[in-house]
């Protein structure tokens, strides 16, 4: 990463200070909550499944469901830095969206009702990643785009 890309502290404050939180960057952070509430909703029912139900094998269904809970934090940290407009957590939401596309392509494989589950994470990580990635959102997150230092 280049130093025109990384921000400042003095810029993160005077995108804090800049006025309200702008809309698009609150409906990315509200997907990213959603996404890693539903991570951490699969993760409790893999793991009730393993202890109460009866799973082909208790070790598998514990173990993952140990990784979604896991695995939740990401998603659900990076929410909480946007909605504080923290411009590290532009970084986390981001990766989050990119590794939930190769789920959602999988999804859509199945021959289930996993289809629909598919076509829904498709749509909400392609649109959290445009919110991500606008302008408006950099600006109040504090970064600085390429071309865009101060000298």
């Amino acid at each position: 990463m280049s130093a025109e890309q990384t921000p400042t502290p003095e810029a993160a404050e005077a995108a804090r200070e800049a006025g309200p939180r702008p809309g698009r960057l609150t409906a990315a952070a509200a997907l990213a909550a959603l996404e890693g509430l539903a991570l951490a909703v699969g993760g409790a029912w893999m793991l009730v499944e393993g202890f109460a139900g009866d799973p082909d094998d208790r070790r598998s269904a514990v173990t993952g469901g140990v990784t979604l809970i896991v695995l939740a934090l990401l998603p659900l940290l990076a929410a909480r830095g946007l909605l504080a407009r923290r411009s590290w957590s532009r970084g986390p939401a981001v990766i989050t969206q990119i590794m939930a596309l190769p789920v959602a392509y999988n999804l859509l494989q199945a021959d289930s009702v996993a289809i629909p589950a598919g076509i829904a994470l498709a749509v909400v990580a392609l649109a959290a990643l445009v919110l991500l990635v606008n302008g408006e959102t950099t600006r109040a997150l504090g970064i600085r785009g390429p071309g865009n230092a101060q000298k």
